[in-house]
C-alpha cells in the first residue's frame, strides 16, 4: 500500500526493488548486465551500453559526499519538525558517477567536508502530520569521521 505525499511512491514498478531491499536493510540498484554499469535513476535500457538486461543488485553502502544543503526552515509542513536537517548527494564508492539524493544525518552541519566518506544506514522515514512510515537510506559520516548530533 502507497503511503500519501511526502513519501516516495514505494509501488511505482520502476523503483519498487529499490524500496523492498531498503526494508531489508540494504542498497539496491539496477546493474547492467552486458556491461556491469549501474544506473541511477531506474531506466528501461542500460545508459552505457543500451542493453535492456538490467537486474537489481546489491551494492556496497559506502559513498562520498558530492554536494549538501542545510535545511533550516521547511517549505513543506509534513518536514517541519525535521528542520534543521541536511539533504546531500552522495557519489556511491563503486562508481562515484552515480549519485544519490538523500539526508546525511549523525553529523553536524559544520563539519560536512567535500568527499567525506560516508555509510548508509537504514531508519525509518516519518513526517509530522502524515500516519505511516517507510525504511530510506539515510548516509553518516563513517567512523572517526563524525560529530555527534
Amino acid at each position: 500500500m502507497n503511503l500519501p505525499f511526502p513519501f516516495p511512491d514505494t509501488e511505482s514498478p520502476q523503483t519498487r526493488p529499490f524500496w523492498e531491499a531498503a526494508a531489508r536493510e540494504e542498497l539496491a540498484l539496477p546493474r547492467c548486465n552486458a556491461c556491469g554499469q549501474i544506473n541511477w535513476y531506474p531506466p528501461k535500457r542500460c545508459r552505457a551500453c543500451d542493453a535492456d538486461a538490467l537486474a537489481w543488485t546489491a551494492v556496497s553502502d559506502r559513498a562520498t559526499l558530492f554536494s549538501w544543503c542545510v535545511v533550516e526552515r521547511a517549505w513543506v509542513k509534513a518536514f517541519a519538525g525535521h528542520a534543521p536537517y541536511v539533504t546531500g548527494l552522495v557519489a556511491l564508492d563503486e562508481d562515484p558517477a552515480v549519485r544519490l539524493v538523500t539526508r546525511i544525518v549523525d553529523c553536524e552541519p559544520a563539519a560536512l567536508r567535500m568527499e567525506m566518506p560516508l555509510r548508509a544506514v537504514f531508519r525509518p522515514l516519518r513526517f509530522d502530520g502524515v500516519s505511516g512510515e517507510i525504511v530510506a537510506p539515510l548516509f553518516r559520516p563513517t567512523e572517526g569521521t563524525e560529530s555527534a548530533k
